[in-house]
């Protein structure tokens, strides 16, 4: 049987879905396995065995009638949609294909949990409850992002250039969507150069728009890692870190593919839906209600009290009551 699973973005939501994708991998062991996204992700799968990638843009009447002529042309026998918004439900109820798996009680699904999704859980136990409906036994909440030798041996280079030995660093992501800047806690700098004075060095990840912060991060204290990984890559060099600490971002979850503890800040956004594939005991977050965080603003974070209220003091006494130095 030809098999498609559907999961066209954003970052953080397709790097938790590998997780599912590699337990219908398993559930599917003899059947032609393709994964339908969006250009921007397809890299992300490129090191995965065993799994064809087909990338199509996700706006647009030309790309979507391209797209249904590429699907009814394969004849697949059952799609996973775990995207499950209203253009995928349209993708499955157009695409001939018999068995469709989804998350909704309710046309074009023929296979979906019994009761609809009131979004208080996370989002990861939902889509679980998806595989389930379809007999398939839930997945670990851990991402998996497989890399090959080159790029182990890449990071494992880089490492060695900057002498940082496993545990002897930390890894850092200060930034997030540009949309978003009321998710940034403020106080990195200071906490890095208290690291820095226990021998311990910050490692600050990123890329494009998360240059300038992070070269002034770096001006202060630790190394500037802007640009220099992959996604799978980002999860080798977590492997050797002593800990991770970011916002709820892209970075935040494929960190959590490492396995180190992974600590993340949460404040305009809710950790209980959000938070990093089995990290959710390391949510940092501020107990005092933030009344901007319930106007829902994400254009500043000038009247945002959530994040500003955890201090860098609290943070190290966390780090230290979980054993993070010795």
């Amino acid at each position: 049987m030809k098999v498609l699973i559907i999961k066209l973005g954003a970052l953080g939501d397709v790097i938790m879905a590998t997780a599912l994708i590699r337990r219908i991998q398993e559930h599917h062991p003899d059947d032609e396995l393709w994964l339908l996204t969006t250009p921007a992700f397809a890299p992300l799968f490129a090191d995965w065995a065993g799994l064809q990638v087909a990338a199509f843009p996700r706006k647009g009447m030309l790309a979507m009638l391209r797209l249904l002529g590429w699907i009814r042309r394969r004849r697949f026998g059952r799609v996973y949609d775990l995207q499950a918004n209203d253009r995928t439900g349209v993708i499955c109820a157009l695409s001939g294909i018999p068995e469709r798996v989804g998350n909704h009680p309710r046309y074009p699904y023929n296979i979906h949990p019994p009761l609809r999704w009131d979004q208080r859980s996370h989002i990861f136990e939902r889509m679980n409850a998806v595989l389930e409906s379809a007999g398939i036994t839930p997945a670990e909440p851990r991402p998996w992002l497989p890399l090959r030798a080159a790029g182990r041996i890449r990071v494992a280079e880089w490492l060695s250039r900057h002498d940082l030995r496993d545990a002897s660093f930390a890894v850092m992501h200060a930034g997030a969507s540009p949309g978003w800047p009321s998710k940034c806690w403020p106080h990195y700098a200071e906490l890095a150069c208290a690291l820095a004075e226990r021998g311990l060095t910050t490692v600050w990840l990123g890329a494009g728009t998360d240059a300038a912060g992070n070269a002034a991060l770096a001006a202060r204290t630790g190394i500037d890692a802007t640009d220099a990984f992959s996604i799978a890559e980002l999860a080798e060099l977590g492997r050797h870190a002593r800990f991770a600490l970011t916002n709820d971002s892209g970075p935040m979850h494929a960190l959590a593919a490492s396995g180190v503890p992974l600590y993340a800040f949460f404040g305009p956004t809710d950790w209980r839906r959000n938070h990093a594939l089995g990290q959710g005991e390391r949510v940092l977050r501020n107990e005092e209600p933030c009344t901007a965080c319930g106007a829902r603003d994400r254009a500043t974070r000038r009247d945002h009290t959530c994040l500003p209220g955890i201090s860098a003091a609290r943070v190290l006494e966390r780090l230290a009551a979980d054993g993070l130095f010795g």
